[in-house]
């Protein structure tokens, strides 16, 4: 199928193939029918991609602070890198989606195959969308009036915030497409309405509308004289600012020509400095609208479909969806006169010359060809099959091809573990992924022969050999299971899996499996870690080991907090600290203790650890700490001597006779390493890198303490 995307670095927008999404629980699969382009959001988006890295960087001074911390802890090599890898990311666009479902997820009920329905999917043939973010479209609604929903409710949520009530007087500032709806739904209030522009053509349709306007452009008119004159010099009852400038003017003039007590309330973007004496003599009261309403950026809401309860919340975004589709079908929402152009889908490149040299446009429809999908296929980039590949070394490997499926296409294997492969001798032969735009940037990139949204697909492939699982943490011990089954090499990203009765399946199927397999435990592989462990080889009395984890914080909605999904922060994130401390102790862990801090989230905890020979070690995870200070540093006592690894860049020794200090230039956590004895370990039929019984040790110590905070 074909998606719409923008590439970020270039600014090139183009269609390109993906695969079908991947249906998600609690999703629906929809083939679409129409999508609304939105000028204002997308040219800007446009001519973000194609300014330069100073021009970007002016647009988003907040990244370039990032940036300079991030250079401070990790070094300039890997800011280069993760600010080259995320512009070299495309971006889907679009977000007022209507079509026809043609698969519903498990757990929905509302919805039924064959159902019209708005989202807020994207520019592309087939979308996955939650059902919290769909709704279906009356019958004597079109699809040219229903693609307006979603900016509909975006305008609709603006209103909502501003509390008009009958025979109140407002004025909207900006009249692109949340303007003019802005003012239509404040009218269906029974609001009179001005409203300002310098676009004749836009004042023309507003007051083709009933609208009162305000011509900005020649300079004749006066926006505050003319707002005091429609409201008989009482000021206006509230502003609804839609226009998009850096100006702070728009506040300044919204503050001046309200009533005493007016609400002030932004929808699109503006200048925010103003004086408080504005403000204060009129106790005027101002709020920035988010989106389409509650609900929005919730992904208890959103991705796991958890509805607020109406009693409470009136009106949520999926609720207000289904508001503005009922004022478009009693006509107090006008759409017609909002279209300016209509294109096939396939016209890409005429459509953003369009957007982007602003001829005109306000609202811009694509129609899509009705035609049928294969939901579960690979497109094929190349049929060619590498037989020699260059290695670290730069010499010819001549062996014979073994290849490689990747499941997953987020950022972590985007920006790591793919490239690390790709300088291996391994063949990239298939990258399978729920987002089809993530994972066909991924395959053209590296050089992957297939992608697809399937991954039976790659299970019923003899042809390869091995599988690097890189998705979400509880879908591991599943795709685990499914390649021992299919008898391939597995390089599981941590954790291994998320709970004990994983763990034990997984543990059963080893019994019978002959191939390598790897945890992505890569800090063992470091450099500095390696040569920390080769000084301590040397030590034959018992060490002490002291790391300290800056692991920052984050949100509790993000999927890595959620037991079912992500296992929590413990099992998800510090698996990786007791792997490292146990290789470096060199024994099996005999106890531990666990002291967490009472905290809102079970992500601050200190664990000591003792191992068999008498060592000990104690491992401070804590969220609560600053960014600008490294993320992860340890500290090893032994035999009267002090080993101390700082970010893994620096290694210093205190009382060592032949070593002092080792520095990289750059921060190496020993990602490539990891991944090239894994590949290593298959050409030349070695045994799994990492012993299976380490691995389970520690996935057990892990869940422990998981479980000992809880």
């Amino acid at each position: 199928m074909k998606q719409i995307v923008q590439h970020l670095k270039s600014g090139k927008t183009e269609a390109i193939d993906v695969p079908v999404p991947a249906l998600e629980s609690g999703h629906l699969l929809i083939r679409t029918n129409r999508t609304l382009i939105s000028p204002g959001t997308e040219r800007m988006l446009l001519q973000f991609g194609r300014a330069g890295l100073i021009g970007k960087a002016r647009q988003q001074p907040e990244k370039v602070k990032e940036a300079i911390n991030k250079i401070r802890t990790d070094g300039i090599g890997a800011t280069a890198e993760a600010i080259s890898s995320k512009l070299d990311k495309p971006m889907p666009l679009g977000y007022c989606n209507v079509g026809r479902v043609v698969e519903v997820g498990s757990g929905v009920e509302k919805f039924s195959v064959g159902d019209r329905v708005v989202s807020n999917g994207p520019h592309a043939e087939l979308v996955s969308v939650p059902i919290n973010l769909c709704a279906k479209v009356p019958d004597d609604v079109t699809d040219d009036e229903a693609v307006f929903t979603v900016i509909g409710s975006i305008a609709l949520h603006s209103v909502r915030l501003s509390q008009p009530t009958l025979g109140e007087k407002f004025c909207v500032m900006g009249l692109g497409l949340v303007g003019l709806l802005t003012a239509q739904i404040l009218m269906a209030n029974g609001c009179r309405v001005i409203a300002s522009d310098f676009d004749p053509e836009r004042l023309k349709i507003a007051k083709s509308l009933g609208i009162s306007v305000v011509d900005l452009s020649q300079g004749e008119e006066d926006l505050i004289k003319s707002c005091d004159q429609f409201t008989q010099g009482r000021g206006i009852d509230g502003v609804v600012i839609a226009a998009h400038t850096k100006s702070n003017q728009l506040i300044k003039d919204a503050t001046l020509m309200c009533r005493k007590r007016g609400r002030l309330v932004l929808v699109g973007l503006s200048g925010l400095e103003f004086s408080k004496s504005d403000f204060y003599e009129k106790e005027l009261s101002f709020q920035v609208s988010c989106s389409y309403g509650p609900g929005r950026y919730d992904s208890d809401y959103e991705e796991k479909g958890n509805d607020y309860p109406i009693a409470y919340v009136r009106w949520t975004e999926q609720r207000n969806f289904q508001a503005i589709l009922e004022l478009i079908r009693d006509k107090k929402i006008i759409t017609e006169r909002l279209i300016t152009h209509k294109f096939e889908f396939s016209q890409t490149k005429k459509i953003y010359d369009i957007i982007d040299g602003g001829q005109g446009s306000l609202g811009v429809l694509l129609e899509f060809p009705d035609r049928n999908f294969d939901l579960k296929t690979a497109i094929v980039l190349t049929e060619s099959i590498e037989t020699e590949k260059k290695g670290e070394s730069g010499k010819n490997n001549l062996c014979l091809p073994h290849k490689i499926a990747v499941f997953g296409a987020g950022d972590y294997a985007r920006k790591v573990l793919v490239p690390a492969l790709k300088r291996t001798s391994l063949i990239l032969d298939t990258i399978v992924g729920q987002k089809g735009v993530n994972s066909v940037s991924v395959a053209e990139k590296y050089g992957f022969n297939k992608v697809t949204n399937d991954g039976s697909y790659v299970f019923d492939d003899s042809s390869v050999d091995a599988v690097l699982i890189a998705t979400r943490h509880n879908s591991h011990a599943k795709l685990i299971k499914s390649s021992m089954e299919s008898g391939k090499h597995i390089y599981v990203e941590k954790p291994m899996c998320i709970n004990p009765k994983e763990l034990e399946m997984i543990i059963k199927q080893y019994e019978s499996f002959n191939k390598v397999f790897m945890v992505g435990f890569n800090r063992r592989f470091s450099p500095l870690i390696l040569k920390a462990k080769s000084l301590l080889k040397t030590e034959r009395v018992q060490k002490a080991f002291l790391m300290t984890v800056n692991a920052g914080s984050i949100p509790r909605e993000h999927w890595l907090q959620n037991p079912e999904i992500g296992g929590g922060r413990i099992i998800g994130e510090m698996c990786h600290f007791v792997d490292l401390i146990r290789f470096l102790a060199g024994h099996p862990i005999q106890s531990y203790t666990v002291l967490p801090m009472k905290s809102e989230l079970p992500d601050n905890v200190s664990v000591s650890l003792r191992f068999r020979d008498g060592s000990i070690g104690v491992i401070n995870y804590f969220s609560n700490g600053d960014r600008s200070y490294p993320k992860e540093t340890i500290e090893i006592f032994s035999g009267g001597k002090i080993l101390k690894l700082d970010n893994f860049r620096k290694l210093h020794g205190y009382g060592w006779k032949n070593f002092k200090k080792k520095s990289l230039w750059r921060q190496d956590k020993g990602n490539k390493a990891c991944v090239h004895r894994f590949a290593e370990a298959i050409t030349k039929n070695q045994a799994s890198p990492i012993p299976f019984d380490e691995l389970v040790e520690v996935a057990k110590i892990t869940m422990g303490i998981a479980e000992a905070i809880n």
